[in-house]
């Protein structure tokens, strides 16, 4: 089967066909989080986005460096050029020192993110380790004539880079609109204009990330880590940079422009970037105040949750929606992917038992077409659930006997529900316990006196265990080889 995968490129806003620049190797770039606090569901949207893609590249037979960066130094309150760096405010309030903050939450981050089954990348790279490479990245924009020195720090000049290059080229900006908006700011910092952005912040004294450079004693603004980590490890040009929609400005249209003028291009081919999540609309972030800490999704915990939700769960409502599109937040969309998730992973068990028989009554080859076309378009991961559900019918059909598929047929059904279930949408079977566990138990119970109930022609009995369980939504469906159970539609 031929495969050409399209991608949303937010360069040329358009869908472009994929094309590596050394093919068979990809190098994608995603940046991570900054970690001066718990992982939260807005977290979750690109680890969970860029995992798929990440693994239907693997899957298409390309081999991906996957390199996501970890903040730790120089993101700055509001995202500003000025202020109190995030990581040190939280190690000042929790009287830690600011490496203490990082190791704890960067330790989180990672168990939520193996909670979700989202796949360690090829390289996790520290903005504190890479303090050479960004002031080398700093050396090359000053003598470049692209930036100016004002008290031990260093900015870029948007103005000037304008001459003779589009600043906004990504975000779709005009500089013109940006002078406009800030015009009334300027005087009010040591930048010449307020939209320009620091590549290099002398420290104040009582700033306790800094580090020698021949300009003061400072820190890297926040920009230039990602531009130095992705060229150092992917080269000067590569396939892939994604993150959130709101890193697109100012985050990666200032990444564009350092690059362009430290090695005379863009190092990016295809920029990706995925949705929010939202909260009653509003985007869900810790800047916000209205981020729910994944623990608190798991634990259900959170006074905005119903319940508790597994990681299995978050990730399948994650997956059901485009990774371009907003994602809002409710415990009803929560249940229903539940439900869904609950739904496809009982079918893929009855999967397992169905038998073959002399015809096929179903095109297996047509639903593995429709998975690979879903996902060569974008990435679409609800289509791709919405193919799956039309194999859960086929199982269900083959397993009530209703329908039946020859052994090649059953053989590719098996195939095609496996490879995009687990290895494909990452999804996996999650451990039973507790409450889970007991359930199991007194339903086989139930189903097992049942059984017996029929087998020696006692059908009152067996009709009241049913009868009684209906009233409880769970439907009881028999067959030649027993009896088994679910929560009704």
């Amino acid at each position: 089967m031929e495969n050409k995968l399209f991608v949303h490129n937010t360069l040329s806003r358009k869908k472009e066909e994929f094309k590596p620049v050394k093919p068979p190797y990809v190098g994608m770039y995603v940046c991570g989080p900054t970690v001066y606090g718990d992982a939260h569901l807005g977290h979750a949207r690109p680890a969970v986005a860029f995992d798929l893609i990440y693994r239907y590249l693997m899957h298409l037979g390309y081999k991906v460096r996957y390199v996501r960066n970890i903040t730790d130094v120089g993101h700055l309150e509001d995202d500003a050029d000025e202020g109190e760096d995030k990581i040190a405010k939280k190690a000042r309030i929790e009287k830690l020192e600011p490496m203490e903050v990082v190791q704890h939450y960067t330790n989180r981050y990672h168990q939520n993110m193996d909670a979700l089954n989202v796949l360690r990348p090829s390289i996790e790279p520290h903005a504190s380790g890479h303090i050479i490479e960004q002031i080398e990245l700093v050396k090359k924009i000053r003598d470049k004539g692209m930036a100016y020195e004002t008290n031990g720090s260093l900015y870029f000049d948007i103005e000037k880079y304008n001459q003779d290059h589009r600043y906004g080229i990504l975000s779709g900006r005009k500089l013109e609109d940006l002078m406009s908006e800030t015009r009334s700011l300027e005087g009010q910092d040591e930048k010449k204009s307020s939209f320009d952005f620091a590549i290099w912040k002398k420290a104040q004294p009582e700033h306790i990330m800094r580090w020698p450079s021949p300009w003061s004693d400072g820190f890297p603004g926040w920009h230039a880590e990602c531009s130095a980590m992705g060229i150092k490890y992917l080269g000067e040009e590569f396939d892939i940079h994604g993150g959130g929609m709101d890193l697109l400005f100012p985050h990666h249209e200032a990444e564009i422009a350092q690059s362009t003028v430290a090695y005379g291009k863009s190092p990016v081919k295809y920029w990706l970037h995925n949705n929010m999540v939202t909260l009653e609309g509003k985007k869900m972030g810790k800047s916000l105040g209205n981020a729910i800490p994944l623990y608190e999704v798991f634990s259900g915990e959170h006074k905005l949750m119903e319940k508790a939700y597994s990681p299995m769960t978050i990730r399948f409502f994650i997956l059901m929606a485009h990774y371009r599109s907003t994602l809002d937040f409710s415990n009803e969309a929560l249940q229903a992917a539940e439900k869904g998730l609950k739904r496809l992973m009982q079918a893929m068990q009855t999967l397992e038992d169905l038998k073959a028989g002399e015809k096929s009554d179903f095109n297996i080859q047509e639903l593995e077409k429709n998975c690979y076309e879903a996902m060569n378009d974008d990435f679409n991961s609800p289509v791709v659930i919405s193919q799956l559900f039309e194999g859960v019918k086929i199982i269900n059909s083959v397993h009530d006997k209703k329908a039946s598929l020859t052994e090649e047929d059953l053989d590719l059904l098996q195939k095609v529900m496996r490879t995009f279930t687990f290895d494909i949408l990452g999804l996996q079977e999650e451990s039973k316990g507790g409450q889970d566990e007991l359930i199991d138990y007194l339903m086989q119970t139930l189903l097992d006196i049942r059984q017996n109930a029929r087998k020696n022609k006692d059908f009152a009995t067996s009709d009241k265990i049913r009868d009684e369980l209906a009233r409880l939504n769970i439907v009881i469906k028999d067959s030649k080889e027993g009896s088994s159970w679910e929560f009704g539609g």
